[in-house]
């Protein structure tokens, strides 16, 4: 691709800029994700040191490899908010071609942080699907709308 061939028009401060809303709420929900695990973290290594299972102890370290591939999301989009800026930056000196490699570097450092976080949410929900299948079904064989709220059923 030849960069030299993008104008000014097509390429300004603003480029970069449109990823700004998109990495914060990423961090965020990113930061939630990390927040909520480490507080299962310690609530299982309590419970752990109480009365130590085999299976907690598979919870734990599931949980361990989860909590890095989220600080991998974050070094990631932390990286790509660090291009962005740079790309930014470098946009303002007028060399675009130095900022539209910044601004694609941005981009591919994003997209490494969603492929992580991809897998990540594979992870979580295999967790949970094992976790659940433990659970039998009652006798009569429910239909998956008999899981649906009814009108006495709470609702959040």
């Amino acid at each position: 691709m030849n960069f030299e061939s993008i104008s000014l028009t097509e390429f300004s401060l603003t480029t970069p800029a449109l990823l700004f809303p998109a990495i914060s709420l990423l961090f965020l929900a990113y930061t939630n994700r990390f927040i909520v695990i480490t507080q299962l973290i310690r609530s299982l290594y309590k419970q752990h040191q109480q009365t130590p299972t085999k299976m907690m102890r598979q919870q734990i370290e599931h949980l361990r490899l989860r909590v890095w591939l989220i600080r991998m999301m974050q070094v990631w989009g932390v990286g790509s908010f660090i291009f962005c800026i740079l790309s930014m930056l470098v946009a303002m000196t007028g060399a675009f071609t130095w900022a539209i490699g910044g601004f694609v570097v941005s981009l591919v450092a994003l997209l490494i942080s969603l492929i992580i976080s991809l897998v990540e949410i594979w992870i979580s929900g295999y967790a949970l699907r094992m976790q659940l299948k433990g659970l039998k079904k009652p006798q009569g064989g429910m239909q998956d709308d008999d899981y649906a709220p009814t009108e006495s059923s709470p609702t959040r």
